[in-house]
């Protein structure tokens, strides 16, 4: 079973940058699909952006595309989430997560199998 821990949460101000990693042990790193998900305070859990094992597949939410960049480092058994130009509205726990293998509902929380424990991103006006 895999463990999934996340690093690089803070608090930026509107147009910055920072950048996730999510260490992964216990498992083999290079057969999952992982993804970020993020949590607002009184919301759902939503889906922000995926990579495949082999990391030729990758999706983004729309409130994603173009700011965010997911990828992965088999090295370190590491994904990383680059996120520019941040937003007030990017405020939330982000969370890692992985799956055995990569399902067709990978928007959907329910489909992941296993989930980090969060890192809080704060971004103010």
């Amino acid at each position: 079973q895999v463990q999934l821990v996340e690093s690089g949460g803070g608090s930026v101000q509107a147009g910055g940058s920072l950048r996730l990693s999510c260490t992964a042990s216990g498992g083999t790193f290079r057969g999952y699909t992982m993804g970020w998900f993020r949590q607002a305070p009184g919301k759902e859990r939503e889906f922000v952006t995926v990579i495949s094992w082999s990391g030729t597949v990758t999706d983004y939410a729309d409130s994603a595309k173009g700011r965010f960049t997911i990828s992965r480092e088999y090295a370190k058994n590491t994904v990383y989430l680059q996120m520019n130009s941040l937003k007030p509205e990017d405020s939330a726990v982000y969370y890692c997560a992985a799956m055995n293998y990569l399902k067709s509902e990978y928007g959907r929380a329910e489909t992941w199998n296993y989930w980090g424990q969060g890192t809080q991103v704060t971004v103010s006006s």
